[in-house]
Formats: structure tokens, C-alpha cells, sequence
């Protein structure tokens, strides 16, 4: 079986001015938004458009990569290649205006490019590049404020997390489960054995009875870590081919969904809060390749190899399915799916388990594009692998 890229999308760079933010708009500042589950706060944004499709207010190169964008007080940020180095870029949202970029050397790698997405966190830009390098920039200016390489054995296709700040520290999908370094200073904080890496990102996660830790899905299992100190509270095996386990898990109450492409499928863990997970269903009714599902309203919605369903979380049973998305990403709001295609369509349908309604479809860009789009204040930011990324205007 030919290798295939596994790395999550996040980055691009984009901003928005805020004389023009709408009233029910909110940022996107890590991957996947502010709760990293890949739901926006967003209401009231166009969901229907003439044939021609939304406004276009800009587009602008990034270089190649699969990074998505954060979205923060008026600018957006993300991660690009040119060859030899990586590029993190700053943009104001309403114009495309580089505002600041900073270039590191770095390989393209397979399907070049960065995985990871820029996390914003009081003033700071945290970035993981896909060789372990761990990098915190000033927000504003772009600054290096410190650098660190995590070291280890990086993944067959790199490193592809995107960093997680909690508490002090911020955390990385690096080593059997994990690497925390001082968010302050880039000082190592803790580190797991030597293993193999995942490439979701590191997701926060409260249970019954109020323990909460963080979640890393490595290469071979899902492991729960006390974020402080690193100590695994729980784990879970899970093998895949390749040892990819790409997508993030999904927390609910006191169960977890994970799930897995190569023809592995996905599961309901139950029994978060004891540390004594059983699966409640195992299916291959969803195989996330490199892009995460979204739950709403009890529903799983997400891409099982190439094809968009809906899943109910509940019994693992397949709702409904729309062929046609590829390698392509999806978020929710307002009720609402905003699903990205391979080919660059962005498609609205209603996020319901009865039955999949379309409400709107336009092709708005070219290339190959497996990042999921982001809708921060009212517009929406899609990226190409190849390193374009456009602003659509959804306000009304």
C-alpha cells in the first residue's frame, strides 16, 4: 500500500478588521476554534449565495502545507512552506495585508509542508513545525520569544499536532504521550518515553466526577496525562496501519469517540472519569482519515474515506451519506455544516440525522484541499495544499 500524507490541516493566515466585525461573531484563535471541537459560535451568516458563489475579498499565498488558520483581535495566522523553510504569516483579515512573517529552515517533506495550526494565547503565537521544532512569537510583531526542539522520532509523514496551551505549559502530540514545555519560556516541563507519535492534537477532557487531563492519541493507543506533570491517568490500545491516528477524539459526558481510517473505523469509550475505558460500539461506519468529525445534537458528522455521513453517537448506526467530499474537512454552526471538499467546493447543508439537506454549493478555489474551512466574524477562510488562501465574506 502506497503511503498516504495523514497530516491534520491548520494555519492560514487572514484578519478582520473590527469596525466590521458582526455583532454574533466570534474568533477562531487554535485549531478547530475556541473549544477545539470544531464547532463556531457564529450566527446569522449568509448560508445561501447566487450561483456565483460568496464574495471574494481576497486572496493571498502562504506556501504549501495542510495548516489551518487561528483567527484573533483582527488578524489571522498560519503556516506555509517555500521549499526549504516554513513560513508563519500574519494577515489583517479585511485587506490580506501581510502584516509580519517569520521563515525558518525546514524540508517540504511528503506533500509539503506544515501540519500543525498557529494556537494564539495572550499575546503569543505558538507554532509546531513538522521536524518537532516548537516555536512561541510574538503576536504583534512577530518576534521569536523562544525556541525549542522537541527531539524524538517524528512520525512517518511529521509531526502534526497542533500545540495546546493549559495551564502553564503547552503541550505537544510528541514521544509515546506527549511533551509539555513552560509557555513562558520554552523550558521543558516533562516529556513521555520514546515512542511513536500520533498526529491529532492534544484535546482537554473532564470526566465523571470532575478529573479532567488531556487526551493525546499516539501512534499505537489513546493516552490520558495529567497536564502538570504528565502522568498517564489511562490509556487505551488502538492500532492502526501506519500507525496513523489522525483525527482528534471527541469528549462527551463521560465517553470519548475516537476513529481511525484503513479500514480501522471508530468507537464509543465509555468510562472516562473511572480511567477504565470499554467500548460501548466499534463500527466501521466512520474512518476519519486526517480531518476530525463534529457532534452535534447527539449526531456524528464527519469523512468516512472520501464520503460525507452522519452516525448517531448513541448506537454507531449510519444515518446518511453524500459521496463526493474526498480528503475534504468540515466545521459546524448555527446548526449548520460548512463542509470544504478535495476540490475546493464549499458546500452548506443542515446538521440533522434525518436526512442531508444542501442548502447551498459553490466551487471557490483551486487545488488540493484537505484543510477544514474556518468562519470567524462573520467571513469564512479556506486553504489549497498548494498555499492559497482565500477570505469569503458570509455576513449578511
Amino acid at each position: 500500500m502506497r503511503k498516504r500524507s495523514i497530516a491534520p490541516a491548520l494555519g492560514a493566515a487572514a484578519w478582520i478588521a473590527a469596525a466590521a466585525l458582526p455583532a454574533a461573531g466570534a474568533d477562531w484563535p487554535q485549531w478547530r476554534g475556541p473549544a477545539r471541537n470544531g464547532i463556531s459560535a457564529e450566527k446569522g451568516w449568509r448560508s445561501q449565495w447566487p450561483a456565483s458563489g460568496p464574495r471574494r475579498l481576497w486572496s493571498l499565498q502562504v506556501g504549501q502545507g495542510f495548516s489551518s488558520v487561528a483567527v484573533k483581535g483582527g488578524r489571522v495566522y498560519t503556516m506555509g512552506n517555500d521549499g526549504s523553510r516554513d513560513v508563519v504569516t500574519c494577515a489583517n483579515a479585511a485587506t490580506g495585508k501581510v502584516v509580519w512573517q517569520y521563515r525558518y529552515p525546514c524540508g517540504a517533506g511528503d506533500y509539503a509542508g506544515p501540519r500543525a495550526t498557529p494556537t494564539i494565547h495572550e499575546g503569543r503565537v505558538y507554532t509546531f513545525s513538522r521536524e518537532g521544532l516548537a516555536l512561541c512569537l510574538d503576536a504583534a510583531s512577530g518576534k521569536v520569544l523562544w525556541r525549542r526542539d522537541v527531539g524524538g522520532r517524528a512520525p512517518n509523514w511529521g509531526y502534526a499536532g497542533s500545540p495546546l496551551v493549559q495551564g502553564g505549559v503547552v503541550i505537544y502530540n510528541a514521544g509515546a504521550s506527549g511533551t509539555a514545555l513552560d509557555k513562558a519560556t520554552g523550558r521543558v516541563v516533562w516529556t513521555s518515553s520514546a515512542g511513536t507519535a500520533g498526529y491529532a492534537s492534544p484535546v482537554a477532557f473532564t470526566g465523571a466526577g470532575g478529573r479532567s487531563g488531556v487526551a493525546i492519541f499516539a501512534g499505537t493507543a489513546l493516552v490520558a496525562v495529567d497536564p502538570r506533570t504528565g502522568r498517564r491517568l489511562w490509556q487505551y490500545p488502538w492500532q492502526t496501519n501506519f500507525d496513523v491516528n489522525a483525527a482528534d477524539p471527541i469528549f462527551t459526558g463521560d465517553a470519548v469517540f475516537i476513529s481511525s481510517n484503513y479500514g480501522k473505523g471508530g468507537a464509543l469509550l465509555r468510562g472516562v472519569g473511572a480511567g477504565r475505558l470499554s467500548p460501548a460500539w466499534e463500527s466501521r461506519s466512520m474512518r476519519n482519515h486526517v480531518n476530525s468529525c463534529v457532534l452535534v445534537g447527539g449526531m456524528l458528522y464527519g469523512n468516512d474515506e472520501n464520503t460525507l455521513k452522519c452516525v448517531d453517537l448513541r448506537t454507531g448506526e449510519e444515518r446518511w451519506r453524500m459521496r463526493g467530499m474526498g480528503k475534504g474537512g468540515l466545521i459546524a454552526a448555527d446548526g449548520k455544516l460548512l463542509v470544504l471538499t478535495e476540490r475546493g467546493e464549499l458546500v452548506v447543508a443542515r446538521a440533522a440525522g434525518d436526512r442531508f439537506t444542501e442548502l447551498a454549493r459553490a466551487k471557490v478555489m483551486d487545488g488540493t484541499c484537505w484543510t477544514h474551512p474556518v468562519l470567524a466574524n462573520g467571513l469564512l477562510y479556506a486553504r489549497s495544499q498548494e498555499g492559497t488562501l482565500v477570505c469569503l465574506d458570509l455576513r449578511r
